[in-house]
């Protein structure tokens, strides 16, 4: 049978190649995806994951494999060059997450730090992501400011699932792309709040409960009926459906919402740091503007490295 190239465009890294491997070993073993999801005892979309670079294999998983698929190590060698903290764009218990949110029919949010990414304006997304890896990489990071936006748009239609969010106030603070993006997006914030399916709430400095969680946390009710919770720490995410964590996520969350502000006084928040956003922009612009003058003013005296010698007239002149 025909075999399938491996990827090795420029832009292709560690994490994709090595799911172009496996892909090539599998079809020149002659095994499907499902055929060899049985044999590894593993679902036929995990292994559409590990051939397209988005999860990382365990090693006892390589090894099997290496070994259905004849490989003599081969793949074992390559998985052991691959940095895949680094290499994997979208990890696997993210795309979880997102699976989840897109289904859920009510999402309550304690966010802290950051504006929540389904309350994020175009314009903070892109300051997000331009901070990490990706802003070497055009063509990804408008693939990933896409799918962020795309995330939102089912929460800004006519009778859109439920989200009520509670943001620390440290969200509102924490300046992410400079004043004029943070502008923008404190109008963001007043608009969306204007549709009657979403619910923001701010909680100010000092004011929080002593039983407060450490980190943000979301809360996800499914069709079923079934409630997720999901947090993330430094590396991955994390999800329990258990009945007595969904219960003492609730609590926390139901508790934390005694010390939020209410929602003329959240708007008036949000306004008054949209003014000082606005007048800290104007600042900066004024500044700007200050520096480039200074500086034309300083091209119209030209600066020469060598002695000042004084203009000799000709004669006649």
């Amino acid at each position: 049978m025909a075999h399938r190239r491996l990827g090795l465009e420029p832009t292709a890294n560690p994490a994709e190649m090595f799911g172009e491997a496996l892909r090539f070993a599998r079809e020149r073993a002659g095994y499907t995806q499902g055929q060899l999801g049985k044999l590894l005892h593993l679902d036929r979309t995990v292994i559409t994951r590990f051939e397209g670079g988005r999860r990382p294999m365990d090693r006892e998983t390589v090894e099997k494999a290496d070994g259905i698929l004849a490989m003599g190590g081969l793949l074992v060698r390559l998985w052991e060059r691959v940095d895949w903290q680094a290499d994997i764009e979208t990890p696997d218990w993210f795309e979880k997450f997102m699976e989840l949110e897109d289904e859920a029919l009510a999402i309550r949010v304690l966010q802290f730090n950051r504006i929540n990414g389904l309350l994020q304006c175009e314009e903070y997304v892109r300051a997000m992501i331009s901070t990490g890896k990706w802003r070497n990489n055009p063509k990804r990071y408008a693939e990933l400011v896409e799918t962020r936006v795309k995330r939102q748009g089912r929460f800004l239609v006519a009778e859109g699932p439920t989200l009520m969010v509670v943001l620390d106030e440290s969200a509102i603070r924490t300046v992410i792309g400079g004043p004029g993006v943070m502008r923008r997006q404190m109008e963001h914030l007043l608009a969306v709040t204007e549709r009657s399916n979403i619910v923001v709430e701010v909680m100010p400095f000092g004011s929080p409960p002593a039983t407060t969680p450490a980190t943000s946390m979301v809360l996800m009710l499914m069709p079923d009926g079934k409630e997720w919770v999901y947090s993330e720490s430094l590396h991955r995410g994390h999800f329990s459906d258990a009945p007595s964590v969904v219960e003492e996520s609730r609590r926390d969350f139901d508790l934390v919402r005694t010390g939020v502000l209410s929602p003329g006084d959240t708007r008036a928040l949000i306004v008054d740091a949209m003014e000082e956003y606005r007048f800290a922009e104007r600042r900066s612009q004024e500044g700007g503007l200050a520096q480039e003058q200074l500086q034309r003013g300083r091209r119209g005296r030209v600066h020469r490295s060598g002695p000042w010698l004084p203009v000799r007239r000709r004669p006649g002149a």
